[in-house]
């Protein structure tokens, strides 16, 4: 019988398919990709799913993006002997109190300066426009007139299309604005509510959900969650922090140059700082153009404006915000912020970075799993155990 038994086992069906971990790993990725397919075909029967994380999804990320942000705040409270529930109300105290002074001061001010801007920007990409003429009409670059010509015009009719479409668009979109104020209306309300449960309870969560889990798989799903919470926590506090310090130097920089909207493009630049690496880029745009229309001594004003800011968010305020950043390559950050604004628009644009840091971790801690139970790797984890003795 034993005689029978091993010979079974060394039979080639054996060795090459039921006992290969490559086959083994191929068959999970083929159910994984059948399980896929077949939701593809009842995937009304996740509808109302859908429409219900449609509605709370907005609450959901907005008091997702303020816990992470005032919950240092709560902890540091809390260390100096407040209860969690009184610092969160000392907290909600001064957040009503700096929107009342925003709603009283600072709103009038934005919404007045972007009613005006957005009323002479027709007349800044006209002078923008007859600059460029002009330019092209210098002697000095007579050669490259009509390959810049070209350019220009392919320029100046995209953005044309651009503002044609968004207006069209806009006017089109005006059925819809029930909709959008029933959906900011259920936002205002439910956020504090969401925030203050995640702020007074948040810490009972994980324990709370992992109880429902196998014991011998509690552990390795508690390390990789509390691993996504450090790094989404520390890129969403950071990233808040740091756009905050940059709409104040930006907005302290154009007045003190006298540059017109001074308050308006600093919050813009604020916001778009959100973006990693390209949203610096796209503040300038607006005060660029607004420079050059204002003069030549207006230009180099607003370009000496945005290198000092440059060089104190590069040298002061990211460093001393973010401390030590995620390891992403820049070049994996680009992919990332085109696809997700590809496919999620501008939520994709901000939250991308964040959830590809998530997905990370979790191939990260899944793959050093599969090489510990696959032994496929046993070289590998010797010399990473050897690396860790020296």
């Amino acid at each position: 019988m034993e005689k029978n038994k091993g010979k079974h086992s060394t039979t080639w069906f054996f060795k090459w398919f039921l006992n290969n971990q490559v086959v083994t790993a191929l068959l999970i990725v083929l159910l994984c990709l059948l399980i896929i397919f077949v939701f593809t075909k009842v995937s009304y029967l996740f509808t109302p799913v859908i429409e219900f994380v449609g509605i709370v999804g907005l609450p959901v990320i907005i008091s997702g993006l303020l816990f992470y942000l005032l919950n240092p705040l709560v902890d540091w409270l809390e260390k100096k002997g407040i209860t969690r529930v009184w610092g969160i109300t000392i907290l909600y105290i001064l957040v009503v109190a700096l929107i009342s002074w925003g709603v009283v001061i600072l709103i009038p001010q934005i919404q007045l300066q972007t009613r005006s801007l957005i009323q002479e920007w027709p007349n800044y990409w006209r002078v923008i426009e007859e600059k460029f003429t002009e330019l092209l009409t210098n002697p000095l670059f007579e050669q490259f007139r009509t390959p810049l010509e070209k350019t220009a015009n392919e320029i100046f009719d995209s953005i044309g299309q651009m503002v044609s479409t968004y207006s069209k668009n806009a006017f089109q979109g005006i059925g819809n604005i029930v909709g959008a104020v029933a959906s900011i209306v259920v936002t205002v309300v439910t956020v504090p509510f969401l925030l203050f449960f995640l702020l007074k309870d948040g810490s009972k969560m994980l324990p709370y959900f992992t109880q429902f889990l196998p014991t011998k798989a509690r552990k390795p799903i508690t390390d990789v969650l509390l691993d996504i919470n450090k790094q989404v926590a520390s890129y969403i506090t950071g990233q808040l922090t740091v756009a905050f310090a940059v709409a104040v130097m930006f907005i302290i920089g154009f007045s003190a140059i006298g540059l017109d909207y001074s308050v308006t493009l600093g919050v813009l630049a604020g916001f778009l700082n959100l973006i990693p690496y390209v949203g610096s880029a796209l503040a300038t745009v607006p005060a660029i153009v607004i420079g050059i229309v204002a003069g030549p001594k207006m230009l180099i004003s607003v370009i000496l404006v945005f290198i000092i800011e440059q060089t104190l968010e590069g040298r002061f305020v990211s460093p001393l915000v973010l401390g030590s950043k995620m390891e992403i390559h820049p070049v994996t950050i680009i992919f990332v912020l085109l696809t997700a604004g590809k496919l999620f628009g501008l939520i994709g644009v901000i939250l991308g970075i964040p959830g590809y840091a998530a997905i990370k971790v979790v191939v990260t801690h899944f793959f050093a799993w599969y090489k510990q139970v696959s032994g496929l790797y046993d070289d590998d984890i010797l010399e990473e155990q050897q690396k860790q003795e020296s």
